[in-house]
């Protein structure tokens, strides 16, 4: 299979998801993951989203308004895949998530296509992996 170029000149790639209490979401960002709050946005007098990140990577992080339910199944076949410098963050962060309170869906190993990673979910279901290259 022949690889296309691309026509668009992207900088980045970020993501909005939606929270079901915002303000919990962003203290699980911040203290479970290590990110930091880089912008917010008020609505009201309220604050209704965040931009969250590290590094190149942010998130974006809106109030959910409940319109489409509560109960709703959120992020169901989207991941978010957060890479990292050295197998040492991959435990780092794993621990900091579990601290946090936070539960993974698997603890940091090694897998047999040459990462270190694990997954966990966030408050909202929203799955998040964090990995990075073993050296080969």
């Amino acid at each position: 299979m022949s690889v296309a170029p691309s026509v668009i000149n992207a900088t980045t790639l970020s993501c909005s998801i939606t929270c079901k209490d915002l303000e919990a979401s962003i203290q699980f960002y911040r203290e479970a993951i290590g990110f930091a709050v880089l912008q917010s946005y008020e609505h009201n007098g309220k604050v209704a989203a965040a931009v969250v990140g590290a590094g190149d990577c942010q998130l974006v992080l809106n109030q959910d308004d409940g319109k489409l339910g509560w109960d709703r199944i959120k992020g169901q076949g989207f991941y978010v895949q957060i890479n990292v410098a050295a197998p040492a963050d991959v435990d780092a962060a794993a621990a900091r998530i579990k601290t946090a309170g936070g539960a993974l869906i698997d603890e940091p190993a090694d897998r047999n296509w040459g990462v270190r990673m694990f997954q966990f979910n966030d408050l909202d279901g929203f799955k998040l992996g964090v990995s990075t290259p073993l050296a080969g």
